[in-house]
């Protein structure tokens, strides 16, 4: 009987080892035929989910619990990398530049999602969660594009890289915020967690600002062994204590990153980089898994609409936010359509609402969603030049003329 048993075991590890297989290799064609043409892989990770779905054409069963770990791993190395992008002198530096570039981005791009919501009929909640997957901007793919097109020293990329950072830091708040909404707590008993897990956030962020050093200290190892797994461990570690607080697991990896600094930032970026990259993809893969391949053609004309209204949204936030560092028309318009990409956190935030089951329509829509947009940025960022009725009597007389720093620029 006990032979039996292992048998039946070790077919099912066999199992879940080819289908893991088989995923993480079309994933990986997937990533170079993205790279290919130049987009971001995370449209075609989703459409690889939408087709192995338990609703498409070739389900997975033996891997999926594997899998959905997988997945949650994923997210806390995407916001432990992301907080290695930061320091907290850097993020308080932000926070007094871009504070209001930072609210017309929110107001902006929050407010269709929820709108969008509240009009088909969806729960006070459910509407909230699709406002922040329309407010956030991809970090990730926003910065490969300036990166890949040689913006990093142009004139509008400060304003760009503010308004990703005001993100960032409104995602830390969001993220404890929508835990609790999602818990179903009375009003009375949501607002104190609410503040409780604010609380937590902000002795969490003060503690690595203010102990960062020591830990950095601690942490670093001559051997890149040792350090990969202090680092993973410590993010694990803290991601699992801080999410026992009622506070998103996320935002303990994302504090964890921006804790880490000198030498031990740059090295752990290139360490846990692979390791975040495999398990994004599985996070991306699994999150369309979950959702019904036949629930998206009723929600693809709001999607559609819903992207037509986000593009122009984030060129505004994009035209505003450069137009305060002096930026002219032509840069502006960089800035802007440089923001119109969504990908990993967006489907973060829908993700949380999809495991939730709060409604159904919701984990659908933001796949449809996202996939229009991440394919849009990434072409849109491409113009070089703002529509002539843009440059024409718009931005302050000789703006594009000032002084610049860096690199050589592109003159508009």
């Amino acid at each position: 009987m006990h032979g039996v048993v292992l048998a039946a075991s070790g077919a099912a590890v066999t199992d879940a080892f080819v289908e893991l297989g088989a995923v993480v290799l079309v994933l990986a064609v997937l990533a170079r035929l993205s790279h290919r043409v130049g987009l971001s892989p995370v449209p075609l990770y989703l459409l690889a989910g939408l087709v192995v779905g338990a609703n498409g054409i070739l389900p997975i069963r033996a891997a999926e619990g594997f899998a959905e770990i997988g997945a949650e791993i994923g997210v806390l190395l995407l916001l432990f990398t992301l907080g290695l992008e930061f320091t907290p002198r850097e993020l308080t530096g932000a926070l007094r530049r871009g504070a209001r570039s930072g609210v017309v981005d929110l107001v902006l791009n929050a407010t269709p999602g929820v709108l969008l919501g509240l009009v088909l009929g969806w729960s006070p909640v459910a509407a909230v969660l699709l406002g922040g997957v329309t407010y956030i901007s991809s970090s990730g793919v926003v910065s490969k594009l300036l990166d890949d097109l040689g913006r990093l020293g142009n004139r509008e990329t400060p304003a760009v890289l503010s308004v990703l950072v005001l993100e960032d830091l409104a995602m830390v708040v969001l993220l404890p915020v929508l835990g609790v909404l999602l818990s179903g707590a009375s009003l009375g008993d949501g607002a104190v967690d609410v503040v409780v897990a604010i609380g937590v956030v902000v002795v969490v962020l003060f503690l690595a600002t203010r102990f960062g050093g020591h830990l950095s200290r601690a942490v670093h190892s001559g051997s890149d062994e040792v350090l990969l797994l202090t680092v993973v461990g410590l993010v694990l570690l803290v991601g699992g204590l801080v999410q026992r607080l009622d506070v998103s697991s996320a935002v303990g990896a994302f504090l964890v990153g921006i804790a880490l600094s000198g030498p031990v930032q740059e090295r752990a970026a290139a360490l846990v980089n692979p390791l975040r990259d495999l398990f994004a993809a599985v996070f991306f893969f699994v999150f369309a898994l979950n959702v019904d391949a036949g629930a998206l053609p009723p929600v693809l004309v709001p999607a559609l609409a819903l992207a037509a209204v986000g593009v122009v949204t984030k060129v505004l936030t994009g035209w505003y936010a450069a137009g305060r560092e002096g930026v002219g028309p032509d840069g502006r318009w960089r800035a802007g359509t440089a923001l119109v990409a969504r990908g990993e956190f967006s489907i973060v935030i829908a993700g949380f609402g999809v495991v939730a089951g709060v409604e159904p329509d919701l984990g659908p829509l933001a796949a449809a969603y996202v996939l229009v947009m991440a394919v849009a940025g990434s072409l849109l960022a491409r113009g070089r030049r703002a529509p002539a009725r843009l440059r024409i009597g718009i931005g302050r007389p000789g703006a594009d003329n000032l002084k610049k720093s860096g690199k050589a620029q592109d003159p508009l």
